[in-house]
């Protein structure tokens, strides 16, 4: 059964267009580039390994800093937005790297051409890094709609299959001595016509398809000083994107189809002349032009339409199946009807050779798309840059060694462009071979990685609505802790640092990973313990074992350690640390389920009587979620109070709750309190000195009684919150200027938190699951 929602994400279709005037682009320099390559053996001499060079390292470069300027595009503040500018630049540079590879002459050496031809591919790859990964960026965030997204698609490929059916002609126009009076001197000219309308149509989305203004956003900062940082991020966001299996399933697959395909296809011109026509390219005539234009025709007029039918019918995984089906037949059927002297026959496999690629791009960008809704719903960030440089990476890594396999090919059956095809009849059958079952190969293998796809209509559409709920719930956040609440209650404006605090954007890494280590060598006074592994939600059922192994790993860093629920295995937490010599601040996980309440109430009284609890707490910032009252709160207190005579019981909340309610302040043995500069949006440089008011407010309410911070901490990546930035540089010097100062001050704090969780970023946004020493993998993040 399907879901129905009222959407409103319809793209103009002038929109879609502008969108597909840059798939011609897109399209156009590769098509045209791999039947130019071609000259680079049969007229300059090129040996095959010359060729895969040429083939391989631009690309490989090419793959390198996709990724890099899709970090970059995604963290873009400015008022044309984060992609428009750098598909302009890319563009320009693009059409003029164009024109100055292909100056080629025969005269100049083979050395002179070949590095000539292989510097200027390295500018030209530079441009279409800079084009094509904001470019394709545009399309995935052009719509959130499950279906529109793949109309999206479709009419960018439906425009861009142009580009094949104009690209073949060009071998009829470099070889036909009408036109020019050899290859070389064809490829030269004709550069400049390609170049020149490629680029202009490459800038159309930069001009015509409309974005906001980033300058508001919350970015991560894109400076030198940062470098480190965002190379650290572009890797993590690897990494996190190859954790999601489908993003794998549609790279990999996409990999195997593109790659093998490409491989044969630049022997298209060898296969067709010297199978069917002894080698002798005049006599080919049109034939070559033909089998690249015809495909392009079924792609454009066939493919593309029932491929887009047929994903809104039985979605894009069958869409996907069916089409890949369809082209196994195709591939067979372009093996038994190569026949010398009767080319016409292969024109009966071309509708169904084409629905391999003609249908790939078009399912697969809009496949893609979905999957960047399920890493905004792991991750909180919305990273199409990152996901496109990746998906791209795969095809690009997959055209170079596409180009250079082809070359090795060549070289493994012998094949010889200067032997007629009579005097070497299995080289030619050998590439012929290689031609129709080479694709076919990676057809079927990445049909079985896809098999197992999982993200349908209504799946897309389920995450589509956690994630506008994860929008209001985010909100609701910082709503609560106010940016610049302290200022609201004491009237105290922090302009300046505390003597104590170490700046660290005055000095090197090395200097700042020496004073995170010997803060935390030290020892600090207590950890908010973290539980919760990877692939485990609130309500799990924790294992002892985890929370041991966990338990072994802060154990020299703390001496106390603090909970927050006293069941579901979190009953664990206060028996492992004792047993471990620690302190123990045990909480009962208070909400607005009056049974649940009772039950952790009652399962703190048991650990109490046990021995195993030093501070019961009963309470989390209940009053702040508006999950109870306060006269409830003072209830559950006296009940805890009265079977715990001995024990001293207090309610945790944000600072300023007390400072609202002088009787919960005198219902309290202590008063525990959480404390966020960062969550009211206070700048790093003067963090420590906003929690030391945060203190001096609460002290100034407390009626001399203990005072205990039981939360602070600051986040290594995510959404700045105010003047408050995320960044692993912020998270250490926040961390070292805070526990300096609370030990100066003789005040106990536990630091928040021990260990990333990824659950948080169902109630906190992307930042809440990034608050850790450790990250998710029990690794120390800052080292």
């Amino acid at each position: 059964m399907k879901t129905n929602l009222n959407t409103h994400h319809k793209v103009p279709m002038a929109q879609k267009i502008a969108f597909g005037v840059g798939m011609f682009a897109n399209q156009m320099f590769p098509a045209i580039l791999g039947i130019f390559m071609v000259v680079l053996v049969q007229d300059l001499g090129f040996p095959g390994w010359m060729w895969s060079l040429i083939y391989f390292f631009p690309r490989i470069f090419d793959s390198i800093t996709d990724p890099i300027m899709g970090f970059i595009s995604d963290n873009t503040k400015s008022k044309w937005g984060r992609r428009r500018q750098y598909v302009l630049i890319g563009g320009v540079i693009m059409g003029i790297a164009y024109i100055f590879m292909w100056q080629l002459f025969k005269e100049n050496t083979l050395e002179f051409n070949f590095w000539y031809f292989f510097i200027w591919s390295i500018v030209f790859y530079l441009g279409l890094t800079f084009f094509s990964v904001p470019y394709v960026a545009m399309g995935y965030e052009m719509s959130d709609d499950f279906h529109e997204r793949t109309n999206i698609m479709a009419i960018a490929q439906w425009i861009g299959q142009w580009a094949w059916v104009i690209a073949p002609w060009f071998w009829v126009i470099m070889y036909d001595p009408e036109w020019f009076p050899s290859a070389d001197v064809a490829v030269r000219e004709l550069a400049i016509w390609v170049a020149i309308p490629c680029a202009i149509c490459a800038i159309v989305p930069a001009i015509f398809i409309k974005s906001e203004s980033t300058l508001e956003k919350k970015y991560e900062p894109l400076n030198l000083s940062n470098i480190g940082n965002s190379l650290l991020s572009i890797f993590l966001s690897f990494k996190d994107a190859f954790s999601i299996s489908e993003f794998r399933k549609l790279c990999f697959s996409t990999f195997l189809i593109f790659n093998a395909f490409n491989t044969v296809a630049s022997l298209t011109f060898f296969v067709i002349v010297y199978k069917l026509f002894n080698g002798d390219a005049d006599a080919s005539g049109i034939w070559v032009s033909l089998f690249g234009c015809l495909g392009a025709l079924g792609t454009t007029f066939i493919v593309i339409p029932i491929v887009t039918k047929m994903s809104k019918v039985y979605g894009k995984k069958k869409a996907f199946m069916i089409s890949q089906s369809i082209s196994i037949i195709g591939y067979v059927l372009l093996y038994f009807l190569f026949i010398p002297g009767k080319p016409w026959l292969y024109i009966i496999a071309l509708p169904f050779f084409s629905f391999g690629i003609g249908s790939l791009f078009t399912i697969m960008m809009s496949m893609t798309a979905d999957v960047i809704d399920i890493d905004e719903l792991n991750s909180g960030l919305r990273r199409e840059g990152i996901f496109g440089a990746i998906y791209w990476w795969m095809v690009k890594v997959g055209f170079a060694i596409a180009g250079a396999l082809s070359g090795v090919i060549i070289a493994i059956v012998g094949f010889n462009p200067d032997v007629l095809a009579s005097e070497q009849e299995s080289a030619v059958n050998g590439l012929h071979l290689f031609f129709c079952f080479f694709p076919m190969a990676g057809t079927i293998l990445a049909m079985y990685i896809m098999k197992d796809y999982s993200i349908d209509e209504n799946r897309a559409n389920e995450i589509r609505e956690q994630l506008k709920k994860r929008k209001i719930n985010t909100t609701e956040v910082v709503s609560v802790y106010k940016i610049g609440q302290l200022h609201n209650f004491t009237s105290v404006k922090i302009n300046d640092r505390l003597a104590s605090d170490q700046n660290f954007r005055l000095m090197p890494k090395a200097k700042q990973l020496e004073l995170f280590n010997a803060t935390l060598d030290e020892g600090l006074y207590g950890l908010c313990f973290s539980p919760y592994r990877e692939d485990q939600n609130i309500g799990d059922v924790l294992t002892e074992d985890q929370i041991r192994e966990r338990m072994d790993i802060i154990k020299p860093y703390t001496k106390w350690v603090r909970s927050f629920s006293c069941r579901d295995g979190n009953d664990y937490i206060p028996k492992i640390a004792k047993s471990k010599g620690l302190n123990t601040m045990v909480g009962a996980w208070i909400g607005d389920n009056a049974e649940e309440n009772d039950k952790e109430i009652a399962a703190l009284i048991k650990m109490a009587k046990e021995g195993l609890v030093d501070i019961a707490v009963i309470g989390n910032e209940t009053l702040m979620r508006n999950d109870l009252n306060e006269e409830e709160i003072l209830n559950y207190l006296a009940k805890v109070k009265q079977e715990l005579p001995q024990i001293q019981i207090g309610y945790v909340d944000a600072y300023y709750q007390f400072i609202q309610r002088p009787k919960l302040v005198d219902a309290c043995d202590l008063i525990l309190i959480n404390c966020y500069p960062f969550w009211e949006g206070g700048k790093i440089e003067f963090a420590s000195n906003y929690i030391s008011e945060m203190y001096k407010a609460t002290e100034s309410i407390a009626n001399g009684k203990p005072i205990i911070i039981t939360e602070t901490g600051w986040p290594n990546r995510g959404t700045n919150v105010g003047d408050a930035l995320p960044s692993n540089t912020n998270a250490m010097e926040y961390f070292v200027n805070v526990n300096s100062w609370a030990k100066a001050k003789n005040i106990p704090l536990f630091y928040f938190s021990s260990f990333d969780e990824s659950w948080k970023v169902h109630h906190e946004g992307d930042v809440g699951a990034r608050w850790g020493l450790w990250d998710k993998n029990e690794q120390l993040k800052f080292k």
